[in-house]
């Protein structure tokens, strides 16, 4: 008697223990992440850590899925966050520039020189003048569960060191195809050539192009180094992610789910930041070790930088098409 209770026992829990553990897999929701950017790249990176903190702070019940290299929306980013908005991409990792073709106002943070350095972009980036700026997303429905910051552009090239504004005069610059860039390099003197991303070596290595302007990991990562002699650390532009999810499919989650990609979105900025800082300089040490040179800038020449960006302010706020943004980040940065 005592057996068959006993077996009963048994039975039972395993019942409840199969049970159990079908409706904590039913119920654990699966979200795929879209990046931009391959395996190797700081952003995926990034998305990996992040999604391991939401997962676990879950407490299991959201699992992540990160793909890579923007083969989820064809590489074209303007589609990609057209589908997030949408629903068929329920996540996905893109640069405010990117956004400034659908949010004019993105375009601030890329105006050169509007920020100092890293720590005074993740400090704008925490403000109630970029949050109301990236909540504007919100009418595309979609949700930002973090704004993490981008290493600074500095400008590469085969001629000379650029120590200040006149080292640019006749270098002939790749630039992205993008109304920032254009006004301001051409104001500084040099020929500005807007080119896809993926013409760019063959072009250094046939000095069609002298140059070309990106974050330090661009180079490294392309090899640059074998068609580049100079990297000049102007750290003439900030950019920004945006970690994007759709909203009906944010909503559609429980509160502690949307209380764990919250704390992961916030907690994965400054991880970014300290991850970004080591690798850049890994990144400049594998460019010097293979032939590069490298400067900074001196604060008299950052300052003529600076002055020659104001003299584009009026440009700027045409792209940006908000005044009361432009003036309000300028005021927040002290470039007034």
């Amino acid at each position: 008697m005592k057996k068959r209770i006993l077996a009963t026992v048994l039975a039972t829990a395993m019942a409840v223990t199969t049970l159990f553990s079908s409706a904590v897999f039913a119920d654990t929701k699966k979200i795929t992440i879209a990046v931009p950017d391959p395996e190797s790249s700081y952003i995926y990176a990034a998305a990996q850590e992040f999604a391991n903190r939401a997962a676990e702070y879950s407490n299991g019940s959201l699992e992540f899925t990160i793909s890579g290299n923007g083969s989820l929306y064809g590489g074209d980013t303007a589609a990609g966050i057209k589908q997030l908005g949408a629903g068929s991409l329920q996540m996905l990792i893109l640069a405010s520039s990117v956004y400034a073709n659908f949010v004019p106002g993105f375009n601030v943070i890329s105006v050169p020189y509007m920020f100092d350095d890293q720590a005074q972009l993740l400090e704008y980036l925490n403000s109630d003048i970029a949050t109301e700026l990236f909540n504007r997303v919100n009418d595309m429905s979609i949700s930002v569960v973090g704004k993490w910051t981008r290493s600074f552009r500095e400008v590469t090239n085969s001629k000379k060191p650029i120590t200040t504004p006149d080292d640019l005069k006749g270098i002939v610059l790749r630039v992205p195809n993008n109304s920032l860039y254009v006004e301001f390099f051409s104001k500084c003197g040099a020929v500005t050539t807007p080119m896809n991303f993926s013409e760019v070596y063959n072009a250094l290595q046939l000095n069609t192009l002298d140059g070309q302007e990106n974050p330090v990991d661009v180079p490294y990562s392309n090899k640059f180094y074998e068609v580049q002699k100079y990297i000049s650390f102007t750290n003439h532009m900030a950019d920004a992610w945006v970690v994007g999810i759709n909203s009906k499919l944010f909503e559609s989650l429980d509160d502690e789910q949307k209380a764990a990609i919250e704390k992961a979105g916030e907690e994965v900025q400054q991880w970014n930041v300290d991850m970004m800082a080591e690798q850049d300089q890994v990144a400049l040490q594998t460019l010097l070790d293979n032939g590069m040179e490298s400067n900074e800038l001196t604060d008299e020449a950052k300052q003529a930088f600076i002055e020659i960006s104001k003299s584009c302010y009026d440009k700027f706020k045409e792209l940006i098409q908000d005044d009361e943004l432009f003036d309000a980040t300028a005021a927040f940065t002290g470039r007034q």
